[in-house]
């Protein structure tokens, strides 16, 4: 492990290692909120399962409520990087299978069962601390919708789409594709996550609905 020198000649702990304490805090901080919810998750209990002291967890954490907002921000940044930062070029000769895949992705993506158990247990916090909903929210639908309204805004200058507002087709289009599926998973488990097969159904179905109303 590198290690830096100060002026006494005392070994200090470098970045990298200080990094990775706060990952094995955020790892393990996020199994036990998933298991145990907020309330009965204590921060005693993340120091052990991630192997440092509590005071360390403090360190990088102020408090229960900034740990469990960073977990909530970094996960769906992280989703939300993986559907939109791995799309392809755009094949103008092809619009419908192109966003075909591309809603595919976000559902594949986002429905999976950690970050449903997330949202369900963010929703259940809600009245305790709104600023928890505020963070999904705006990182994940809102962020989704704002990247899918600049892509049809060069879609249209392409002549490939027609609209007023591209926020509201983005919107319509993030709908069409996700509220069946989301809403299966977020009520009903995730033993109701559908397969891969019936995600591609639900893209084809909401791409074909959303280019009968703004295709061109």
């Amino acid at each position: 492990m590198p290690k830096a020198e100060t002026n006494s000649g005392t070994a200090i702990e470098t970045a990298p290692r200080s990094a990775r304490k706060r990952q094995a805090i955020l790892e393990a901080a996020t199994e036990i909120f998933l298991i145990n919810g907020y309330l009965g998750t204590n921060m005693d209990e993340i120091a052990a399962r991630s192997a440092v002291s509590k005071q360390t967890v403090y360190k990088h954490f102020s408090s229960k409520e900034a740990l469990f907002i960073e977990i909530v921000s970094s996960l769906t940044d992280r989703t939300g990087d993986r559907v939109h930062g791995d799309a392809p070029p755009v094949d103008p000769e092809n619009l419908a299978a192109y966003l075909e895949e591309y809603a595919f992705r976000q559902l594949y993506i986002v429905l999976n069962p950690r970050i449903m158990q997330l949202r369900r247990l963010v929703i259940g916090e809600v009245p305790r601390f709104p600023e928890l909903a505020r963070v999904l929210y705006e990182r994940g639908p809102l962020r989704a919708i704002g990247i899918l309204a600049n892509l049809f805004e060069s879609l249209k200058a392409q002549g490939l789409l027609r609209f007023d507002d591209s926020m509201v087709a983005a919107s319509h289009f993030n709908w069409l594709v996700m509220s069946t599926p989301l809403n299966q998973a977020m009520l009903l488990g995730d033993d109701a996550i559908p397969d891969s097969e019936a995600l591609r159904k639900e893209a084809r179905d909401g791409v074909r609905v959303f280019l009968a109303a703004y295709g061109r």
